[in-house]
């Protein structure tokens, strides 16, 4: 073969909308949270390219007919090596499920895969023994337990109304909270105010969701905001790793979601845990929305109310808890946030 060059483009340059036209051919697309990006090149024609955003690996492609010719191993040894040297010792990638013979000859392995994507990891991470460990911190019990899975950005009444109807109706309750920290409200907040507006609720237990559930790593559309094939490649995926792996582990035998009647994400990942959880045997239990004044609650109205400062609307959609924080000077630099955003989350 002739002679490669593994190069590294600027992403505000032309180079990045040559990358652009070459993923097109593949019916890709260059993801808007791209950090670093590299191309096979040889005499000036892109053979292949790779991009990282965070510790996952995407808009991953090499010309047709040059798959065997190793440019794959190059692209991706590159990028683990930059990776490494910014201290990240395990990735994943996606891909569709029939480049899987690819990255297992890289040392990358299956975590799950649905028809449209498969989900890879390499380096340290170890779906397991990362879910094993995350129910050994928890210290909670074998018995049989209903799950919930929230971002609470922020804590509202809806949130509080449903944790509390999974209390009632189960014997032992695990919420967890998204932990990417991608949204508006830091997940240390989240994390607090869903842990205080839940104490007195003894058979809850409040835990950060980890890396595997609604990350960016199982779910990134979910915080891209994007629709169509990939939003339901993603949605499906992320439910079969829920129900593959943290449920038996965790033994969850009940999944509450509520109603979303605003958001398309939401109502499609909703439809994808319909659809996939029962099949592995556990059970999803759709709560109607609590409605105030004869509208859903949601934390999209609350974080337009907090734009337009409209106090008394926001005291009556959220937990004490959360009205107490944004009140305080520690809430400042995160309301200062929401009123320059238009972050959908």
């Amino acid at each position: 073969m002739q002679e490669l060059c593994i190069e590294k483009i600027d992403l505000n340059s032309n180079e990045r909308l040559e990358v652009e036209g070459f993923l097109s051919t593949f019916n890709l697309f260059f993801d808007k949270d791209i950090e670093y990006t590299v191309v096979a090149k040889s005499k000036g024609e892109i053979l292949g390219t790779c991009s990282y955003a965070g510790k996952v690996l995407k808009c991953f492609a090499v010309k047709n007919g040059l798959q065997g010719e190793g440019i794959a191993s190059k692209l991706v040894t590159h990028i683990t090596n930059q990776l490494f040297d910014r201290g990240i010792y395990e990735s994943f990638l996606f891909t569709e499920p029939k480049n899987l013979s690819i990255f297992k000859g890289l040392n990358y392995h299956e975590v799950h895969s649905v028809e449209e994507v498969s989900l890879l990891e390499g380096g340290m991470a170890n779906v397991r023994r990362y879910t094993e460990k995350m129910y050994r911190n928890s210290g909670l019990s074998q018995e049989k337990k209903a799950a919930l899975v929230m971002n609470c950005n922020p804590f509202t009444l809806g949130h509080r109304y449903l944790i509390e109807k999974t209390a009632r109706e189960n014997k032992e309750v695990v919420v967890f909270i998204v932990e990417e920290n991608r949204s508006l409200f830091p997940f240390e907040v989240r994390l607090d105010l869903v842990k205080r507006g839940t104490e007195d609720l003894e058979n809850v237990y409040v835990l950060p969701g980890g890396s595997y559930i609604i990350s960016s790593t199982t779910f990134p559309s979910y915080f891209l905001r994007q629709e169509g094939d990939r939003l339901k490649a993603y949605t499906k995926l992320d439910a079969g790793i829920f129900a593959k792996y943290i449920a038996p582990v965790f033994n969850i035998e009940k999944r509450y979601i509520g109603t979303e009647p605003y958001c398309k994400v939401t109502s499609q990942y909703n439809e994808a845990l319909l659809a996939t959880l029962p099949q592995q045997g556990i059970e999803v239990v759709e709560v109607d929305r609590l409605n105030l004044q004869e509208k859903a609650v949601s934390a999209s109205e609350v974080r337009r109310l907090i734009r337009r400062e409209d106090w008394c609307g926001i005291e009556g959609l959220v937990h004490p808890v959360t009205y107490k924080f944004l009140r305080s000077e520690a809430a400042k630099p995160v309301i200062e946030k929401i009123k320059r955003s238009d972050s959908p989350h």
